[in-house]
This record gives structure tokens, C-alpha cells and sequence, in this order.
């Protein structure tokens, strides 16, 4: 059984819409909700209210040549929670071991997991962590692990509670000494790590500054460096290698007929992964079987994003890879199908213009990262994106048959584990402290009203993606020319989300309506 959208009402229509890289495409179909209430905001949140469109009707699949996957936590599902303990344990243990931080950061609580949140900024000079509304305003605010009051905030980030990064991060995305944004499950936890890590300063009395991200890099670095899986350094490759299915959700077969179908239909398909070659052939042999390789035309692994979308001059040659050891001589171009390592997007453009034999190849890309494969490719690729976002599920949005047959074998092993597992939150859903990913409620101070804002996270979905989904099954049992919704600026920003918007962004237009 495939994830059916809510009922809805066909329409169809003639008109236009410009998407975000500026190609114009025609519609003929638009789903309507089947709820009075969502078509009547919908018609007056429309710039074109003749034409009530609350979806937008694209063959995003059947209409490209070129079909591209990231590979963690987008064709390959993890276990959130078994994983995210891995992490932060591995992450801890080093400062522990290594740097002389307390034995006490190891332990934790189920309701401690409440506090991991994606779409975090954590600022490196003062030890605060911020959630970020689409114009920069402070939403949220904790000081290590404890919540800042409204009037805290406002003396922090003055009366509009206005982030002083935020131009840079919303406009480049880029890493930075003073800030680090966490969208991604692989460094989630360490959100939770640098939350305590600040808590557990303040209690000795020392000075909060950017000093001890020095350590969490080399805590990052000692586990997921590219030489760690070969050499079982660390605590995670280790506990991965012993255990893949503790951690990893094998694709269904409706996902591994999917991307065959794709490919019969000649479709050029791409893996684009930074994860480096022997984790990434760790991970398909598990989740796709070990025939894995037939299913894409090219592999690209340790491609080092977003990196890999550079122009000249900072763009990576490519690399052959000889028993998963890079050589060390770059490729001049790329020249045929293959597997790779690094890399840069225009040398692989100039390949898929000579598979495809058109000019200008149209590239659909699939990512769960905002900062790796979602601006990158679309800002520089040109790529249409299709963004992975797990918290959808967290909202109402139903999971289809094969997620939950995958997210059941996530049972903890043991009862050590099943007893850890009571009350721990999973990182993709709702937080107490945090609130929604997508919406949450502002006020400017005591006694203002308040207001909901969307999410700079959320935000920046609209923007740089062309659709988003809670997991590829979701839509694997579709056919190639179904008709998605997609984003597009001047319709409403529940427009492209499939099989439908997340709760909390329906309920901001209900209430707009009424």
C-alpha cells in the first residue's frame, strides 16, 4: 500500500507558475483539500483568487532526466533513537576520555532527549542556542540547557530579538567561528552535548565561549573522520560495523522496484553521498542488497558537500577509488558512468550532458539537509530538490506501511534497552521546549499579542526545495507521471508538501481564515 494523499477534489486549470530557478511549467491539476475551511484560506491566500490552488500539479519524475539520491537519512532510513544514542555517546565519551570533561555528561534521561531539536543555531561565542523565525527573529532561546525567558531574550538580542548572524547563515549557509547550525541527524545529538557541555562550564564556574567547540570538532572528528571506519576508530563505525540492523532501516521492495522502474524508463541515476566509500557500501549492501550498484549509473562517495557544488577555482577533482583508498592523482573530467570519489557538480554536469545528449539535462535530487543538498543544488545545480523531512511524520502526516514495518524493527535489544526507551523522544518529533520545526508562537514582549511565525527552517524549505516528503516509501508506489504539488512563491507555503502539509502549518492558515 503506497501513502495516498487526503481526499481531494481535482480541478483543472489554466494558468502559470514561475518556479525558483525561473523555468515556467503549465498546470493542469490541483488538489483541494477536502475540508471547507482549507479551500476557503486557500482561495484568499491565492494572488490569483479565481483560480483556487492549494497544490500545484508537476511530473517531477516522469518530466527529467536525471534522478539523484543522498544516501544517510534519505535512501537510507536510520533508527532515530537507537542512533541518536550512539552519537551522543560516542561524541561524549571522547571529551570524557580525551579532554577531561565530566563522567556525569554520560548519563541521561529519557526526557532528556526532548531538548534535541533539528533546525538549532548554537551561538559559539556566548553558549546559547537559538530557534530562528524566517526573518531572523529570536523564537526561542536557551542558555545551555535552560530556557530563556521573553524578557531574557530581549536583553539579549535587544526589542526585535534580532539574531546578529543571521544575514550570513541565510544567504550562504556557510560554517562559521561564531554560530553552528544543526540540520542533520548525524550531528544532532551534539546539540544536546553543547547544551550540556555549557550547563556543566557555568556550574564549574568557568568562562562560556567559543573555547569548547574546539573540543566537540575533535570529538566529531575522532568518529566520523574518513579513515575511522577502516580503522575502527571511535565508538560509532564500530557499533555500526557490529550491528548494522540495530541501526539501519532496509529499504522496502516497493523502493528498490522504484528506482528500478526509474532506470528501465531511462533515467540517468545518481548517488551522491559524503559518506565515504566502505560506511556507504556498509549501508546499501544492508538497506538495498548487495546487487545495489545496478541500480545507479554513477556513485560518487566522500563527495564532501556541499563542496561538491562549487565553481571554479575551489571545485574538487574527482578521484578513483582502488580497494576504497582514493588515488592521488585527480581526474582532469569525468568521462564515463562509474563510481567516484570528491568531485565537483560541473565536471559531473559535463558527463550528464553526453549520457543524456541534451544540453541541458533537468535534475531532480533527493536530500534531508538544508545546508548540504538543498541550497547547493538548487542555487548552484539549478537541480530541482525534493527535501526528506522526517518531521512531517511528527505532524499528522501518515507514515506508509513499509516506514512503519521498518521503524517496527527498531525494537531496543534487551531489556536494558527497552527500558531506556521509555518516554525518549525520537528527534524528528515535537518538542516540549522547542515546539514545531515549522510554526511556533511570538510575542514581541509582556503583554503584546502573540503571533505565529514560520520557522527559518521551514522557510527556507519553501525556498530552496521543490517538494518535500517524510521518507522516499512515501512516494515509492507512485507512478513516475503522478502529478505532485510543488513549492512556488506566490502560492500558499503548504502548496509543496506531500502526502499533505504538517499539522502545524495547517492550523496557521486556519486560523488565518477565520
Amino acid at each position: 500500500m503506497f501513502c495516498a494523499p487526503p481526499p481531494y477534489i481535482t480541478i483543472a486549470v489554466d494558468a502559470e507558475c514561475q518556479t525558483m530557478n525561473e523555468q515556467f511549467v503549465d498546470l493542469d491539476l490541483l488538489y483541494v483539500y477536502d475540508s471547507a475551511w482549507l479551500l476557503e484560506t486557500f482561495c484568499k491566500a491565492s494572488p490569483c483568487n479565481s483560480n483556487p490552488r492549494v497544490a500545484v500539479g508537476t511530473n517531477i519524475l516522469e518530466d527529467c532526466d536525471v534522478i539523484g539520491f543522498d544516501l544517510d537519512h534519505t535512501l537510507c532510513r536510520y533508527h532515530l533513537k537507537e542512533t541518536s544514542r550512539l552519537i551522543y555517546e560516542s561524541f561524549t565519551r571522547y571529551l570524557v576520555e580525551h579532554r577531561d570533561y565530566d563522567k556525569d555528561l554520560l548519563i541521561l534521561t529519557p526526557a532528556s532527549w526532548d531538548f534535541c531539536f533539528k533546525g538549532l543555531v548554537v551561538d559559539l561565542e556566548d553558549g546559547n542556542l537559538v530557534k530562528l523565525a524566517e526573518d531572523g527573529t529570536v523564537l526561542r532561546a536557551t542558555h545551555g540547557t535552560n530556557n530563556l525567558s521573553t524578557e531574557e531574550i530581549i536583553k539579549h538580542y535587544g526589542s526585535k530579538r534580532e539574531w546578529k548572524n543571521f544575514n550570513t547563515l541565510n544567504t550562504s549557509f556557510t560554517k562559521s567561528t561564531k554560530y553552528y547550525f544543526y540540520d542533520n541527524y548525524f550531528d544532532l545529538p551534539g546539540a544536546l552535548l553543547c547544551g550540556r557541555v555549557v550547563d556543566m562550564l557555568r556550574k564549574r564556574g568557568n568562562e562560556v565561549n567559543s573555547d569548547f567547540w574546539k573540543d566537540m570538532v575533535a570529538a566529531i572528528d575522532h568518529n566520523y573522520n574518513t579513515s575511522a571506519f577502516k580503522e575502527d576508530a571511535g565508538w560509532y563505525f564500530p557499533s555500526v560495523k557490529r550491528d548494522p540492523g540495530r541501526y539501519l532501516q532496509p529499504c522496502s521492495e516497493s523502493v528498490k522496484t522504484w528506482l528500478r522502474s526509474m532506470k528501465s524508463a531511462g533515467k540517468v541515476l545518481l548517488l551522491i553521498t559524503s559518506s565515504h566509500s566502505d560506511y556507504c557500501r556498509l549501508i546499501c549492501d544492508h538497506i538495498l542488497g548487495k546487487d545495489w550498484e545496478e541500480l545507479f549509473d554513477i556513485i560518487i562517495t566522500n563527495a564532501l558537500k556541499p563542496g561538491f557544488f562549487s565553481l571554479v577555482p575551489q571545485q574538487r577533482p574527482f578521484r578513483t577509488l582502488v580497494n576504497d583508498v582514493e588515488e592521488s592523482e585527480g581526474l582532469p573530467s569525468l568521462d564515463k558512468p562509474g563510481w567516484y570519489s570528491q568531485g565537483n557538480w560541473p565536471h559531473l554536469h559535463q558527463l550528464l550532458k553526453t549520457m543524456t545528449g541534451k544540453p541541458e539535462p533537468t535534475v531532480v535530487y533527493f536530500g534531508d539537509s538544508m545546508r548540504s543538498d538543498m541550497f547547493p543544488a538548487s542555487t548552484f545545480g539549478k537541480w530541482e530538490t525534493v527535501m526528506i523531512v522526517e518531521e512531517m511524520e511528527g505532524e499528522g502526516v501518515p507514515r506508509c506501511d513499509a516506514a512503519k514495518t521498518n521503524e517496527a524493527q527498531a525494537e531496543p535489544r534487551g531489556k536494558k534497552g527497552k527500558f531506556e526507551d521509555q518516554g525518549m523522544k525520537a528527534p524528528s518529533a515535537p518538542s516540549e521546549q522547542w515546539g514545531s520545526y515549522f510554526v511556533d508562537s511570538h510575542k514581541s514582549g509582556e503583554g503584546d499579542e502573540e503571533s505565529q511565525k514560520l520557522t527559518w527552517c521551514c522557510h527556507s524549505i519553501h525556498k530552496y526545495s521543490t517538494m518535500a516528503i517524510p521518507s522516499v516509501e512515501s512516494i515509492a508506489d507512485l507512478p513516475l507521471n503522478y502529478k505532485f504539488p510543488r513549492f512556488c512563491p506566490n502560492k500558499p507555503c503548504t502548496t509543496g508538501y506531500y502526502p499533505r502539509p504538517p499539522d502545524s502549518l495547517l492550523r496557521k492558515f486556519q486560523s488565518q481564515s477565520s
